[in-house]
């Protein structure tokens, strides 16, 4: 099978779905790597690698033209759609719930199409994980921006002139993201508090250095699939009431909480933010999927009431080098999962392939409801 890897068309998107170690890695299980021109140069992979890796540099009506499997990160444009063929496969993010007419437009085109944002969170699937794998470096980066627009050090600090206190850093949603954030705000010196709807991620806060903020929540059911689910306003409010003389006195607040296909929570009102530090920053991490903070716009950096709040969208694609190698990986294993023999499984009862192939010979599977 032949394997066309797109550039990505998103503004400000520097990652690429293959690099040429996995292009290699791809030719060696005997598919062949077609990889549109300058795909990889944002990534610093030069069209060079991909050829020496043994893939095919090609312009992208050949991709269409020729490749079995057509690979993205994000999802295909409307003109990208406009040009599969029948029996084409379309393997990239899709986030169908929030997309249901991108998943009708491929169908529609006779094409099948595999989410790599649906691979379920069970331990065979670890390592086609690509939310996780991109939320490890989003949590680590966003700490490191949120550093970068501070007015002061994390680090307890000895000097001549006095002692400087260590920054207070506050982490809402203990995922993935957010105890990457725990880890990098902790070996920067700062003391670290963490907060999180699921009471069995305080152990993982609390086994970084970071003290969890326990809120008391009656609904038991508080998560699905690894992600937390979303919550009653009552509890909203308790959370609200926990974690307020924590975020009043932060340097940093960074929010990591999404809900798997719908829009992201509001954690922080715009009252809240009117009581925190002057000087403070907020990062917001969910503001592409509506925000956890009331005033974060996408892409902007908004100063209210003495507060500085970052609502930076795709933060792995700012670290595009590992970002790619990472995703690349998890899609080499999720490829080689879901074909044996250069054929397609199609197997329904593997709970891989039935979560994450949402349209097949013109048939919609999956529920965009």
């Amino acid at each position: 099978m032949k394997i066309g890897v797109l550039k990505e068309t998103r503004a400000n998107e520097n990652r690429v779905s293959v690099t040429p170690k996995i292009a290699q890695d791809l030719k060696n299980k005997g598919f062949e790597v077609l990889v549109e021109k300058d795909a990889g140069l944002a990534s610093s992979f030069d069209n060079d690698s991909y050829e020496k890796a043994g893939a095919k540099v090609v312009d992208k009506a050949d991709i269409f033209h020729n490749a079995d499997i057509i690979v993205k990160i994000n999802p295909l444009t409307d003109q990208e759609i406009e040009k599969l063929k029948k029996g084409q496969t379309v393997i990239s993010l899709v986030y169908h719930r929030l997309n249901p007419d991108l998943v009708k437009k491929i169908a529609q085109k006779g094409a099948n199409l595999f989410s790599m944002d649906a691979i379920p969170r069970i331990s065979r699937a670890q390592n086609m994980d690509v939310l996780s794998s991109q939320s490890n470096l989003a949590g680590y980066k966003a700490v490191i921006l949120g550093a970068d627009n501070m007015r002061k050090i994390f680090p307890l600090m000895m000097t001549a002139a006095g002692t400087i206190t260590p920054a207070k850093v506050l982490i809402y949603g203990v995922g993935v993201a957010g105890l990457q954030a725990i880890a990098t705000a902790k070996r920067l010196g700062a003391v670290v508090e963490a907060t999180d709807v699921r009471p069995e991620t305080k152990e993982q806060a609390e086994s970084l250095g970071a003290k969890f903020i326990s809120v008391e929540n009656e609904n038991e059911d508080v998560s699905e699939g690894g992600y937390a689910k979303e919550q009653s306003e009552e509890f909203l409010q308790k959370q609200k009431e926990a974690v307020n003389k924590s975020l009043y006195n932060a340097d940093l607040v960074v929010t990591t909480a999404l809900v798997q296909g719908a829009k992201a929570p509001v954690l922080i009102t715009e009252d809240q933010i009117k009581n925190m530090k002057r000087g403070a920053v907020i990062v917001d991490m969910a503001v592409e999927k509506g925000g956890n903070v009331a005033l974060s716009e996408p892409d902007k950096t908004v100063e209210k009431y003495g507060v500085k709040i970052i609502g930076k969208t795709n933060l792995p694609s700012t670290l595009a080098i590992n970002a790619s190698e990472l995703y690349a990986k998890n899609l080499y294993n999720f490829i080689n999962y879901i074909t044996e023999n250069g054929q397609f499984k199609w197997d329904m009862n593997d709970e891989i392939i039935k979560n994450t192939l949402l349209a097949k010979d013109g048939k919609i599977l999956a529920d965009l409801n």
